[in-house]
């Protein structure tokens, strides 16, 4: 796990070694064990690494091959590569380190652009082939691994976080009308290639984008999820999904035990995570470290779940970590969180993970996370509703979008407001997809779109600041296909993630399983009040705010009337949404 970024010139001049070192002194945090740097013709690239794979110098990147004519940076991990090596080295190809790092450079030497598709992981790469001088950059199918570039001029940048970017000078940082309309209505999600500044855009998962000398850019997806069924599929009964499901999750959580260094577990006390930790168990792993974090209550709302993953660590005998933040410590720490953020996220529980994460990481490199399941298996309360829909596209919009075109209005600064932008995203998206019934089209989106650029970035972004590398094996893409395949009635029963739950009462307490749904839950941040509501204030008296002046003010004033009063659908608080976008941009746009 590590950071990466570059500069392609297609205009005849050096790339700028200085703006490449400043995009990679951004990107420390990510990588602490190490760095490189490489530049030659039209091309620099920099490298930091976080030694999780072969601890040796032998994988330092960038990674040069000579006799290949290949450069490559590259940030994530192929749980595959012994077995991507063993092949290769059937074809001839003799390897000087032991990482998976160099078994990417010479798949794509062997194999070109396809590849990617036999890759198990998560991956964010930018290879250069010294003979034609084209670059490639690729990005995971399900967008686990970040990666953001911009372009104009004749210059052309990449790197593992926007703040990256920015450090390197020469990007437009003006606020993208597109996005800003999807952050204050889509929950805060910004499909790519859209970012909130004009001047930088992100891969979107499962693609990959060619740059050439004459400066001619092409992209292409390489992936795509299908809610298809076989035949196979088709006669398919509730056990043998079950007995389907168990299998590919054993498969996936083995997949990401992949490491020279210890693997841990951020056990929050639901399902998804106490299913990891029991299948690890399953797998033989003793003096398993876990990790839960809690905070202190408010508004009547409970701060911690410590009793299911105490239950949880006690079964399966875990050397379980709790850590309890005081509400005082939430405070000083937010601007931190904020600065650790590649795009402005409004949810509760990044501070959550970001002070967590900063624990973990004292006695670990890397962790597995239940992200994803909820998404991909039907665990949220909007899915139940659209079994049956007959307009999937107004329902869905209905029960996840925070604000209305109408409200939309009423609440940005004229000029940003033009078309209802996230509805004619939905509606686009909706017609691309195979799924038939509103409840996997939804499921689709949040797979492919809301995932990526929420709950995903949320745990990259929060992790990597310290050095801590996240594995989701819920992300593992043939679980996601199997998962996509299963009747929807199946996901959804039961409150939600019905097959999942099916699967854990064969291996868990079944008062973890039969539980309410539970949240990453910071009170604080959603009933807004006292010294929160004192620090919102002042975010946007900041100088900076008032000449912005992004929000009209007798919405702000509304808000701050009665913030308990003004909570989306999704249970957030508008108000910290609308403060957390201006702080973001107050520590991130120059």
């Amino acid at each position: 796990m590590c950071g990466i970024c570059g500069e392609y010139r297609t205009d005849g001049t050096l790339p700028d070694t200085r703006a490449v070192g400043a995009m990679a002194e951004a990107l420390a945090p990510r990588g602490p064990d190490g760095n490189g740097n490489f530049s030659q013709r039209n091309v620099a690239f920099a490298h930091r690494r976080l030694k999780i794979i072969d601890l040796s110098e032998a994988s330092h990147q960038p990674m040069i091959d000579s006799a290949l004519g290949l450069v490559v940076v590259y940030n994530g991990i192929l749980y595959n590569y012994k077995e991507l090596r063993k092949e290769l080295q059937d074809k001839g190809y003799s390897f000087f380190s032991h990482g998976d790092t160099e078994v990417l450079l010479k798949a794509y030497h062997a194999w070109g652009k396809d590849c990617v598709k036999r890759f198990h992981g998560m991956f964010a790469f930018a290879l250069w082939e010294r003979d034609s001088g084209r670059m490639i950059l690729g990005r995971d199918r399900l967008g686990i691994k970040p990666l953001y570039f911009s372009s104009s001029g004749g210059r052309f940048r990449f790197a593992s976080s926007l703040p990256a970017l920015v450090a390197g000078g020469q990007v437009d940082t003006s606020i993208d009308p597109v996005a800003l309309h999807h952050y204050m209505t889509f929950h805060a999600v910004v499909p790519p290639p859209h970012t909130i500044f004009q001047g930088v855009r992100k891969l979107p998962p499962g693609h990959l984008m060619e740059i050439y000398p004459d400066g001619s850019q092409k992209m292409e997806p390489y992936w795509s999820l299908s809610y298809a069924r076989t035949k196979e599929d088709e006669v398919c009964d509730e056990v043998e999904w079950k007995e389907r499901v168990m299998e590919a999750l054993k498969t996936a959580v083995r997949r990401r035990l992949v490491a020279d260094v210890p693997v841990g577990v951020l056990l929050s006390g639901g399902l998804d995570s106490s299913l990891i930790v029991s299948l690890l168990s399953e797998l033989g792993q003793s003096g398993l470290n876990t990790f839960s974090v809690g905070f202190e209550a408010a508004g009547g709302e409970l701060g911690d779940e410590f009793e299911y993953s105490d239950l949880i660590a006690k079964t399966f005998s875990t050397d379980h970590h709790k850590i309890f933040v005081q509400t005082e410590e939430v405070l000083p720490n937010l601007m931190r969180c904020v600065e650790a953020m590649s795009e402005p996220m409004v949810s509760h529980d990044n501070i959550g993970f970001f002070l967590l994460s900063r624990e973990v990481a004292k006695s670990l490199k890397v962790v597995q996370s239940g992200q994803g399941a909820d998404e991909v298996f039907g665990g949220y309360f909007w899915y139940p509703p659209l079994l049956d829909t007959e307009d999937p596209v107004a329902d869905y919009s209905k029960l996840f979008f925070d604000r209305t075109h109408e409200e939309y209005g009423t609440a940005v600064h004229h000029k940003y407001v033009t078309e209802d932008h996230s509805l004619a995203f939905l509606q686009k998206r909706f017609g691309e997809t195979d799924a038939v019934c509103g409840t996997d089209k939804a499921l689709w989106m949040d797979t492919t779109v809301m995932l990526v650029d929420d709950p995903v970035k949320r745990v990259d972004n929060m992790t990597m600041a310290w050095g801590l590398e996240a594995r989701v094996p819920f992300l593992d893409h043939e679980l996601v296909e199997l998962a996509a395949r299963i009747p929807p009635a199946l996901k959804i029963k039961d409150g939600g993630k019905g097959i999942l739950k099916d699967v854990g009462r064969d291996i868990l307490p079944h008062k973890v399983i039969d539980r309410p749904k539970g949240y990453f839950p910071v009170p604080a941040l959603k009933y807004i009040q006292g010294e929160y509501l004192d620090f919102v204030r002042e975010v946007f008296s900041q100088t900076a705010a008032q000449q912005r002046a992004l929000f009209k003010k007798p919405y702000l004033d509304q808000l701050f009337e009665n913030p308990e009063a003004h909570i989306t659908p999704l249970q957030g608080s508008k108000l910290w949404q609308m403060a957390l976008l201006e702080m973001w941009l107050q520590v991130h746009q120059k």
